[in-house]
């Protein structure tokens, strides 16, 4: 990473981690937040928001979105193939400066819980590029206000691998971000989603007729 990125990154995992150490509450927040648990709720946030909406459908709209469901799905998979095409090896900050010898906290020894603070490879943030590409659908076929209500979950289970030092700032900011400009400019700038879900649409009716 160059440029001015690398002294953002720098400040903003050692601003959360000077916190970690002074703050009791935020340590085992962050410590939660962090745990394998926690990833079964940001999934269930969005199923929140798809249902909402799902429950107002009639039978045709329903199938509408559970087609929907499924290409953001093939989304999700077409944007990991950039993260493996990309293959860096890109040390979380935790792990970065402690190989430099520089003294770091880590929530899951202050704590004694399981939560994920450490990685060999965060580059993408695959967990910000899943959460984002849910939330660019639902800005494209439910408005605004869907949108910033999945902005609001891209924030609060994005958010805590940073400040736990698993991920660097910008393997969300520019990494997944990255990807997901290419992907869903492919899916959602394009008639490639409605084609997508018109075709696995027919699939369905017809499997239900035969």
């Amino acid at each position: 990473m160059q440029g001015f990125w690398p002294v953002i990154d720098q400040n903003v995992f050692f601003f959360f981690n000077g916190w970690l150490g002074e703050n009791l509450a935020f340590r085992y927040v962050v410590a939660f937040t962090n745990l394998r648990v926690f990833d079964t709720i940001s999934f269930l946030s969005m199923l929140a928001i798809f249902g909402w909406h799902y429950r107002k459908m009639d039978k045709a709209g329903r199938r509408w979105m559970l087609c929907m469901g499924v290409v953001i799905l093939l989304t999700a998979v077409i944007g990991k193939q950039f993260d493996l095409a990309w293959n860096v090896e890109r040390p979380s900050p935790t792990m970065f400066f402690t190989d430099l010898g520089t003294p770091v906290l880590r929530v899951s020894e202050l704590t004694g819980w399981p939560a994920k603070d450490w990685s060999s490879s965060s580059f993408p943030g695959d967990h910000g590029m899943c959460l984002l590409i849910f939330c660019f659908y639902m800005l494209r076929y439910f408005g605004w206000r869907t949108f910033m209500a999945g902005l609001m979950v891209v924030v609060l289970f994005s958010l805590p691998r940073v400040m736990s030092g698993a991920h660097w700032f910008t393997d969300i900011a520019v990494g997944a971000a990255s990807v997901n400009l290419i992907v869903l400019s492919w899916m959602l700038l394009t008639p490639a989603s409605d084609k997508i879900i018109a075709w696995l649409m027919k699939k369905m009716h017809w499997q239900m007729l035969s």
